[in-house]
């Protein structure tokens, strides 16, 4: 199997972006930063990429990004209820068109039944409707786990772009 760069993607999406003269930051809290640098590597991407936030630290998640404390109480910092306010936290805090947003278990460590290693959660905010996809990856290193997070995340945001939800 052909290993997934997120390279054509991520082109994709800095197109699109550009042509509709719009704007996205990331917020990541697994990937680290992995999906604004696969953002960056595609050139011209300085007109649509905001920024990004790399919130690993659940405090990060409430201060930068007012993530309302009690969801990450109630249902944990990875979880669908948390990627969905990172999200719109991002969005509204950098106020641009659209944000992506991860959180997940990258391992090898801080998995559990419930939520084991390779659970990671992508989102994506728009004006219109915030989407929140849910991926098993499986326990396949920590290094895979991120990439296949990434490539998750942009091909939400490129689905998106595409075919925008209706609210």
């Amino acid at each position: 199997m052909a290993k997934k760069t997120p390279a054509d993607p991520a082109r994709q999406v800095v197109q699109l972006l550009t042509e509709a003269g719009q704007t996205v930051v990331t917020v990541e809290s697994c990937t680290g930063g992995l999906v604004a640098a696969a953002i960056t590597d595609v050139p011209g991407a300085s007109a649509v990429l905001y920024g990004g936030y790399i919130t690993y630290a659940n405090t990060a998640k409430t201060r930068m990004i007012r993530v309302p404390a009690r969801l990450v109480r109630d249902y944990g910092a990875v979880s669908n209820q948390v990627a969905r306010a990172m999200a719109d936290g991002a969005r509204n805090t950098a106020r641009t068109d659209f944000a992506i947003a991860v959180t997940g278990i990258a391992g090898p460590d801080g998995g559990s039944d419930k939520k084991p290693v390779g659970l990671v959660y992508v989102a994506v905010s728009s004006e219109n409707a915030t989407l929140v996809i849910e991926n098993r990856f499986g326990d396949i290193g920590r290094d895979n786990i991120r990439a296949e997070s990434v490539h998750a995340a942009l091909k939400l945001m490129l689905q998106v772009l595409v075919e925008p939800p209706i609210q």
